[in-house]
């Protein structure tokens, strides 16, 4: 009898981690874009949320990608994902991680990914900078600055991974490239990250357009929390659809090792 409960549980918790990868790949996953499918001037959002960006300037597809394709901006050009549409629930606010495989043409400033808050205030700037580091920062809705890292040794025409991660509940940030830690910074101020993206959301340009990223972007990911370096370095290592499909398959046998426990 026990080992019919056992399966008839184990069954149903496959079932619904298939479920959830159908619609969404994962829960603290806000935005991926793998860049393998341009559709007009669409380019489309591989989350399951489906926050597709539209193509504003030249944003053409390439062959060159660290997994597969990848996207080239050309400066000023950049992905509109229409902030004010994306669901409230989805904004990153407990913690944030914006990662992104970047090979630039120039060391001068780049955004990789922007967003605006409806009273103005900036609320992450993932870059590129042409002091020749990268940049990670997050502010709160009280336009406070959490922390604003700036580390590492910006390279052009090669492939660099960026990570940046922040946890408010740990109050700590942390600046990953290539998957090493370069810097981390503790959270200056109490507080979560603004909670709306009203002013606009963009991937390769601030929405002042200011700060163009110009060269390739590949396996685009923003999660609504902090990653572990270890996350960071299986996403880098294997790209985002393997690193989900170990991850599930790591939290099932757990799942079931706990099942076995309980039902002795």
């Amino acid at each position: 009898m026990k080992h019919c409960v056992l399966i008839l549980i184990c069954i149903f918790t496959i079932l619904q981690i298939n479920t959830l990868s159908a619609d969404v790949l994962d829960p603290d996953l806000v935005l991926y874009f793998d860049f393998e499918e341009f559709d007009g001037d669409t380019v489309l959002e591989k989350s399951g949320r489906e926050y597709n960006g539209k193509i504003n300037g030249n944003v053409k597809q390439s062959d060159d990608g660290k997994f597969g394709k990848a996207a080239h901006f050309a400066t000023g050009s950049f992905l509109d994902l229409n902030g004010p549409g994306i669901n409230p629930d989805d904004i990153p606010t407990e913690g944030m991680s914006v990662i992104a495989w970047i090979n630039v043409e120039g060391i001068t400033d780049m955004a990789i990914f922007n967003a605006r808050a409806g009273n103005n205030v900036w609320l992450v700037h993932p870059e590129a900078r042409g002091d020749g580091n990268y940049r990670w920062l997050n502010r709160s809705s009280e336009n406070q600055t959490l922390f604003d890292i700036r580390a590492g040794k910006n390279k052009a025409n090669e492939w660099v991974h960026y990570a940046g991660t922040f946890s408010s509940e740990e109050g700590m940030a942390y600046l990953y490239i290539n998957g090493e830690e370069v810097s981390n910074e503790k959270a200056r101020a109490n507080g979560k990250i603004a909670g709306d993206w009203d002013m606009g959301a963009r991937v390769g340009y601030n929405i002042d357009d200011n700060r163009p990223f110009n060269g390739l972007m590949d396996e685009l990911s923003v999660w609504k929390r902090g990653l572990t370096q270890e996350e960071v370095q299986s996403i880098m290592n294997n790209g985002m659809v393997e690193h989900l499909a170990v991850d599930a398959r790591g939290k099932l046998t757990t799942t079931w090792g706990n099942l076995k426990s309980s039902v002795r």
